[in-house]
């Protein structure tokens, strides 16, 4: 069970009285000073979370220890974040759990394997493929903060995911790419049977033909298609209202099982609109 408390060595998620969040790390003798004080962290340490502390100058902070989505917010970057709400989804539609063995392509600076490598557990493992050297160094930074050190369940290799010779068998796979649809092959001869295929695109383009790449190869099930959108609220007494600003279109995410070898799924009845496949040859417009 976690500690409670707060202990040295701990993230303490500090929140004044506007709201303005401050993270620091508690230290034996360490003080962090402000515009109205400093704060002790000898007086931290022990304290459980929830605490309200105090400078010497009586400026008070609400302190918790931060939340993986706090973390994540706050970390330094070096390629776009995937955003908590896109990683809760990622995880939820790929169902990634306890023991599971992840193949995650596109690492950008290491927020989605941070989540994976929760996920998974110490009996699971996430190997990772980064294809710029400057975002796996910023991913391995930040995976290492997170969990104070790096996990030995977790791999990193900087080059093309598609290009390497995979030995190993994989539960699920997560492409965050600019062209998923050239690892479809590579996740065909990798993925176990029943396993999930999960991509997250930015357009629609992309999500078109990574869905066309998975139909065309016949080995995986009809492709699902999502998009995640969260508007928060404000609640003021009676005022209650959407908020002004929210975190919009971010990605669509695209998943589809792999099947069993040597099995074929029936086709999908479906009848597309027209024109969904461009225009018949004895319809086409001739000027």
């Amino acid at each position: 069970m976690k500690n409670p408390n707060f202990a040295y060595g701990d993230r303490v998620q500090l929140t004044d009285a506007k709201g303005k969040l401050h993270t620091i790390t508690l230290k034996e003798g360490g003080e962090w000073h402000t515009h109205k004080g400093w704060l002790i962290h000898d007086n931290i340490a022990g304290l459980p979370q929830g605490s309200v502390v105090e400078t010497t100058a009586g400026l008070k902070f609400l302190a918790f220890k931060p939340l993986l989505a706090d973390y994540v917010l706050s970390m330094p970057r070096g390629a776009t974040i995937v955003y908590p709400k896109d990683a809760a989804l990622i995880l939820g539609f790929a169902d990634v759990g306890p023991g599971d063995a992840v193949l995650e392509a596109g690492v950008g600076s290491g927020a989605l394997s941070i989540s994976l490598l929760r996920a998974v557990g110490p009996g699971g493992s996430v190997d990772s493929f980064e294809r710029r050297q400057e975002f796996a160094d910023i991913a391995s930074k930040n995976v290492d903060n997170y969990f104070s050190g790096v996990p030995e369940n977790w791999s990193l290799t900087l080059g093309s995911v598609q290009d390497h010779a995979h030995t190993k068998k994989y539960d699920r796979i997560i492409l965050d790419m600019l062209a998923p649809w050239e690892c479809v092959a590579m996740a065909d001869e990798v993925l176990h049977p029943g396993g999930v295929l999960l991509a997250y695109v930015a357009t629609t383009t992309q999500l078109s033909v990574m869905a066309e790449a998975i139909k065309d190869s016949g080995r995986f099930t009809e492709p699902e298609s999502s998009e995640s959108l969260i508007r928060q609220w404000h609640h003021e007494g009676l005022a209650v209202r959407p908020v002004h600003r929210m975190i919009g279109h971010t990605g669509f995410l695209i998943q589809a099982r792999r099947l069993a070898p040597g099995v074929t799924a029936p086709l999908r009845r479906r009848r597309p609109s027209k024109g969904a496949y461009g225009l018949p040859e004895d319809e086409a417009v001739v000027e």
